[in-house]
């Protein structure tokens, strides 16, 4: 056990509800990506892993259909679309001239092969292969990953905070000690409602308040509510997502950008062909770099303070292996070698029994970003969203008050509050602000407005019963209590 304290990695996994919600380019074929990409290789990297693995609930309601009809439309995507695709492009780089793609594309379609042998084998279950894993403590989040300072009433907030609670709970067996905050959105207050869960400890993004590379990052900080705020270490994690200058865009990677007739990427951020064996021995000496970095960090805080540190470094998990190919072989490095580098490498709640957090102090409102504050999700460029959002909310809650006496007989109520939940989630604004996929977040948003309508429209006029409460499985065990507790 070192007396630097520990590095704490926290992989926060989370993709908004696009299944059954259009296919490609935009829709539920990101979540099919994910799959073979991402969370099925991971499994494998992650056992007996002591990292904090973060699944939203939203994410966990799509992987939950899994063993049904889509767990059948995930296995057409792998064996009737990627596979060919692969094949045609291949043969269509051989007669281009370019040998080495062409190459490298029949290398890369055996990632598919293995993801539909992983999918076949655990008979679609992921869910419950995550909830097997041996060594990684989970990490709940709210419903539909809402950013919850924009949210208009506190109800609404418990609403989203509760349901993401109880649906962990029923998943996982136990409600957990751990929670995300959606963005890393967080205004004060927020810590109260979480504390009501049994929430022991949350991330924050500190940057601005106590300053990039500041010791004071590796404090994490007592709440007069309870729960302890850990903030973030940017000085370690910046060289993972920096877009510009970070490990990612080393020029042996695979470039996510350059792609063939089928959207494959067969080439280097050089521009030559991409050389998997080479990109895996940078991901290796970028991970040992990495630890070398928090083993520093760490020492340089253990020498100046005389006590241990805890140095938090959250990931988006689609960013080890989809955005980032070579991620997933960064990651198992740094857990593999960690221990030879003097870093002890624990999930949240185990470090924060090793490492004494800080009274007194203020926690300042902040996200992660850019900048460290809101504009991502409330700007000129996503006021329809936002505002879209707030009066729907504030439509809902004063229906349910309404209605107080007979919530649980509402089927007509359910079904608005679950357009909300789907309405309210942070994805739609943040790809519209960063441009990635046209009208697709609008025309979400602005479907699920109209249903939401249309759901209240009917329970106020009582002729609601015949409504469909359900929005496909999204937030399939929905409590409408939330709402009405001032």
């Amino acid at each position: 056990m070192s007396e630097r304290g520990a590095l704490a990695l926290v992989l926060h996994s989370h993709m908004p509800y696009v299944e059954g919600f259009g296919t490609w380019p935009f829709g539920e074929e990101w979540l099919w990506e994910a799959l073979a990409t991402v969370y099925l290789p991971l499994l494998d990297v992650l056992e007996a892993a002591p990292v904090t693995l973060g699944v939203t609930p939203v994410l966990c309601d799509q992987l939950e259909t899994l063993t049904g009809p889509a767990g059948e439309r995930v296995l057409a995507f792998l064996q009737d679309i990627r596979a060919p695709i692969h094949a045609e492009d291949a043969v269509g780089l051989d007669r281009a001239g370019e040998r080495a793609a062409a190459a490298e594309i029949r290398r890369a379609a055996g990632d598919y092969v293995q993801a539909e042998r992983a999918f076949a084998a655990l008979g679609g279950d992921l869910l419950g292969a995550l909830r097997d894993l041996d060594g990684p403590e989970l990490m709940v989040s709210s419903a539909t990953h809402a950013v919850l300072p924009l949210l208009a009433t506190t109800g609404g907030r418990r609403l989203q905070v509760e349901a993401g609670a109880a649906s962990h709970a029923r998943r996982f067996g136990r409600r957990a000690e751990a929670f995300w905050l959606p963005e890393c959105a967080y205004e004060p207050g927020l810590e109260v409602l979480l504390a009501e869960q049994g929430v022991r400890e949350f991330c924050v993004d500190q940057t601005d308040a106590l300053g990039l590379g500041a010791l004071e990052q590796l404090e994490p900080v007592a709440t007069a509510a309870g729960p302890v705020a850990v903030p973030i270490d940017w000085a370690t994690v910046g060289p993972v997502w920096d877009e510009h200058a970070g490990y990612p865009t080393h020029p042996t990677y695979r470039d996510y950008h350059h792609r063939t007739t089928f959207d494959l990427r067969p080439w280097a951020i050089s521009g030559a062909a991409y050389d998997h064996a080479a990109a895996r021995a940078v991901a290796t000496e970028h991970a040992r770099d990495f630890l070398r970095r928090a083993g520093a960090r760490l020492e340089a805080y253990r020498v100046e303070r005389s006590r241990p540190g805890l140095l938090c470094c959250p990931f988006d998990t689609e960013l080890l292996g989809h955005w980032w190919y070579e991620g997933q072989t960064w990651l198992a490095t740094v857990l593999s070698e960690a221990p030879a580098h003097g870093v002890d490498l624990l999930p949240l709640s185990r470090a924060l029994e090793r490492v004494e957090p800080v009274a007194g102090r203020e926690v300042a409102a902040s996200t992660w970003g850019v900048p460290k504050d809101l504009t991502t999700w409330d700007s000129p460029r996503v006021a329809e969203l936002a505002v879209a959002a707030r009066r729907a909310e504030l439509d809902l809650v004063a229906a349910a008050t309404s209605r107080k006496g007979s919530l649980r007989a509402a089927p007509a109520l359910l079904r608005a509050a679950r357009e909300l939940l789907a309405l309210q989630s942070s994805d739609w604004a943040f790809i519209t602000t960063r441009q990635r996929a046209a009208d697709y977040p609008l025309e979400r948003a602005r479907g699920h407005a109209r249903e939401l309508d249309a759901a209240l429209g009917a329970a106020l006029a009582d002729s609601g019963s015949e409504v469909d409460p359900k929005v496909r499985n999204l937030a399939p065990e929905l409590d409408l209590r939330p709402l009405l507790v001032p």
